[in-house]
């Protein structure tokens, strides 16, 4: 029994709880330590002490688990942190709208988007609850739509939320959509108001 929860108190020891990532805030990547069975067995002798040193793990791709998914500067407007990215869609003239999901609420999203654009937006319906920041010049010659960001509630009026459209992943389901509409590649990035 002792050696039971000494092994069990030895390796919930060793997991080290990271905190969240706030808006604006950048920190140093850490790598992953891999499990002792996984663990590479070479190592590479020290140039100072002509000893082995410890195997290095590999650092994680700075590229989002989602090889579709677009690049921080194709969508312009920042992508809420936890969000998962779920499609794209033409928008015409060039333009594209990016969906994502969350599983944060609807105020909270609403929130963050105002602190990051520095906008109030305006919520354009309340049934079910739509908030919408537009952000930057709208040019009727060479956009389909205004570059922004807008929120959507789908828990309104009972629903479960936005069907997660890839098959068998977690969460089944999405509380919070964003969708982020970027200019077109050939205009200029809009400016904040």
């Amino acid at each position: 029994m002792a050696f039971v929860l000494g092994v069990w108190a030895v390796g919930a020891s060793g997991q080290t709880p990271q905190p969240f990532p706030r808006p604006g805030e950048t920190r140093p990547q850490t790598p992953r330590q891999t499990p002792a069975s996984q663990a590479p067995t070479a190592t590479t002798p020290s140039p100072a002490a002509g000893q082995l040193a410890p195997p290095v793990a590999p650092a994680a791709p700075a590229r989002p688990s989602d090889p579709g998914a677009p690049r921080p500067e194709e969508a312009v407007f920042p992508v809420y942190p936890t969000s998962q990215f779920l499609s794209a869609y033409d928008a015409g003239r060039g333009q594209r709208y990016l969906l994502y999901g969350t599983t944060a609420g609807f105020a909270e999203i609403v929130a963050y988007y105002r602190t990051q654009l520095g906008d109030k937006g305006d919520l354009v319906f309340r049934e079910p609850p739509t908030h919408v920041f537009e952000v930057g010049k709208f040019r009727e010659d060479t956009m389909a739509f205004p570059p922004g960001v807008t929120v959507k509630d789908w828990t309104w009026g009972g629903s479960q939320g936005y069907p997660n459209p890839k098959a068998g992943a977690q969460p089944a389901r999405y509380p919070t959509i964003i969708m982020i509409v970027p200019p077109p590649p050939a205009a200029q990035a809009p400016a904040r108001r």
